[in-house]
């Protein structure tokens, strides 16, 4: 079981985000999803849809690049890095054309082979500070 859920967990970030198969996500995740991210809460597929369509908006060449994971019963570790041209407004900041490097760690729930919930924490500071939105601590 482990092992399949790993792979969904992998497609989430190579098909859906990284490929922008954003109709993959009917697929991958139950209807009554929650996904709590750093910049609020997910409810189900569509607004996941919204969310990763906003995001490529903003950063159109994005790529996601899963480094590690870690399975246990029915939760999938990933530790992931995403890089990307801002070409688009991000939030409230307006398309500034640099490069961001950022890493993050998603954790999701899965279970009969689809994402229930999922829980990440991603470096927002240090992406605002590579776009200059706001200055470098220090």
């Amino acid at each position: 079981m482990s092992e399949q859920n790993k792979k969904i967990a992998y497609r989430a970030f190579e098909e859906v985000q990284s490929e922008g198969k954003l109709d993959l996500v009917d697929e991958l995740v139950v209807t009554d999803y929650i996904g709590h991210t750093p910049l609020g809460e997910l409810y189900g597929p569509e607004r996941v849809k919204q969310f990763f369509a906003t995001l490529r908006d903003s950063f159109p060449n994005l790529q996601v690049t899963v480094e590690d994971q870690i399975a246990e019963g029915d939760k999938v570790a990933t530790r992931w890095t995403a890089r990307g041209t801002h070409e688009g407004q991000f939030q409230a900041v307006p398309a500034t054309g640099r490069q961001m490097t950022m890493t993050g760690m998603t954790i999701f729930r899965i279970a009969n082979a689809r994402i229930i919930e999922g829980w990440t924490n991603a470096d927002i500071l240090g992406m605002l500070v590579q776009l200059r939105a706001i200055p470098a601590p220090g």
